[in-house]
């Protein structure tokens, strides 16, 4: 079984406007609503490409509800703890360029840490775990290092998609993947891109670090896979960006989909740029039937 663990989920609320006035009124033309958080996106490309998982973090109030309910339409198991407080609500302004406000989560207690820990107990060596997002302030920085010791000593399978400060201490757990964009990567290692030999060889040094299986996402520059044996670069399909929100959680749906359902490495590749793209090109996530379009135009070389 694959979980996802979302510390930090957020009701994404998307308001579309013809043309942005500060300081009047501004009627939106079109509004979406869904729930959202980088594991919670995990959770739903999965199902969408016909595998289950199980979502695991914090929810509260009556837009915790709201996330539970939306799950459930989706067939997407749930198992939060419950937290007081509303969980947070983030707004993407969609006005030629999107501008997100991202609303302040309630606070997580130490009570509910332990909860969440003891849930990740239950975790088998046939399980892989999906350490996505940010960490809640309230929290003890440490969290996540936390679950993957837990995750670790019972042999599941650890997926890392975070950045800055939590990534460089999960890193040192050698993780059986991770996947930061190239800005993440250069941020990880103090450093900048300027051609893409240089986001070869810090993706190498990734691996040699101890990580499985590494893509480092370039956008619409497309990406980079390494593992021990290899190094593969496939470029993005082509289409017009809608929505930058997801698609960097698609790709780690995609791989993860792929890779559990028996494919090799470079199709699970192939279906990690796919499904990224096909939610770049898309208001929601990914669809199978989009993906499975793409997949095809996705061209996997190696260096």
């Amino acid at each position: 079984m694959i979980y996802t663990c979302t510390l930090n989920p957020s009701v994404d609320y998307v308001v579309h406007v013809d043309e942005l006035r500060v300081g009047e009124l501004n009627r939106a033309v079109k509004t979406l609503t869904f729930p959202g958080g980088k594991g919670i996106n995990v959770s739903r490309v999965l199902k969408r490409l016909g595998v289950d998982s199980t979502a695991l973090g914090f929810i509260g109030g009556f837009t915790g509800e709201f996330i539970e309910k939306e799950l459930g339409k989706e067939n997407i198991v749930c198992d939060f703890v419950k937290i007081p407080g509303n969980t947070r609500i983030n707004v993407k302004l969609k006005a030629g360029l999107e501008t997100e406000i991202n609303g302040q989560g309630p606070t997580v207690e130490a009570e509910h840490e332990v909860q969440l820990l003891e849930k990740i107990r239950s975790l088998t060596e046939n399980d892989i775990i999906v350490l996505a997002g940010s960490v809640p302030s309230s929290m003890s920085s440490d969290v996540y290092e936390k679950i993957c010791d837990e995750a670790k000593k019972r042999n599941a399978k650890v997926v890392v998609d975070t950045s800055g400060p939590a990534l460089k201490a999960l890193l040192a757990h050698k993780p059986f993947f991770a996947k930061p964009n190239h800005k993440e990567l250069a941020e990880l290692f103090g450093t900048s891109f300027q051609a893409k030999e240089e986001i070869i060889a810090y993706g190498r040094r990734l691996v040699e670090m101890g990580v499985e299986n590494v893509i480092v996402s370039m956008a619409g520059d497309g990406a980079f896979y390494f593992n021990r044996a290899v190094t593969l670069f496939a470029k993005a399909p082509q289409g017009t960006v809608k929505n930058s929100v997801g698609a960097g959680d698609s790709m780690v749906a995609g791989f993860l989909a792929a890779y559990t359902s028996g494919k090799s490495l470079e199709e699970a590749f192939a279906y990690s740029v796919a499904s990224g793209s096909a939610t770049a090109f898309s208001e929601d996530l990914c669809t199978k039937d989009r993906v499975e379009q793409l997949v095809h135009e996705v061209n996997v070389m190696r260096f």
